[in-house]
């Protein structure tokens, strides 16, 4: 299974000549491969919910509600992994192991861990600290 960082997911949301490359890339996969976890849905939701908070305008938020729904879309569109027990034991084994990345990260690579995933991701320096993590960056 390929799992899809926050900062992958939040490309696709986007427009341009960065989406259509993750997009040619992630056609050589089966679909029933490719996945995000709760943890990237979490992390983005929060910045939109927050984004749409400062709204000044009511056009402003109408757009706002545009990209919410798109940011939706989106995720309804690739399998999203659990945070789970066996996630769980492997977060609290990697909090025991004192690996210094943020704690959504290190839930993300517990994740990936837990379901022997390959992390699609740009942060090579944050998640190739966890040992046995597979890490990709197909932005290059």
């Amino acid at each position: 299974m390929v799992l899809l960082d926050t900062e992958p997911m939040t490309v696709l949301e986007r427009e341009g000549p960065e989406v259509e490359l993750l997009k040619v890339k992630l056609a050589t996969v089966p679909l029933d491969d490719i996945g995000t976890t709760i943890i990237s849905y979490e992390e983005q939701t929060r910045g939109w919910l927050a984004y749409m908070a400062r709204m000044p305008t009511e056009e402003a938020r109408i757009r706002a509600y545009v990209f919410l729904k798109r940011h939706v879309e989106i995720y309804c569109r690739v399998a999203i992994v659990q945070y789970d027990e066996r996630s769980a034991a492997e977060f609290a084994r990697l909090k025991q192991s004192k690996i210094r990345i943020g704690t959504m990260d290190l839930k993300i690579a517990a994740i990936a861990l837990a379901n022997e995933a390959i992390l699609l991701t740009r942060n090579l320096t944050d998640f190739g600290k966890v040992p046995d993590l597979r890490v990709e960056d197909w932005s290059v």
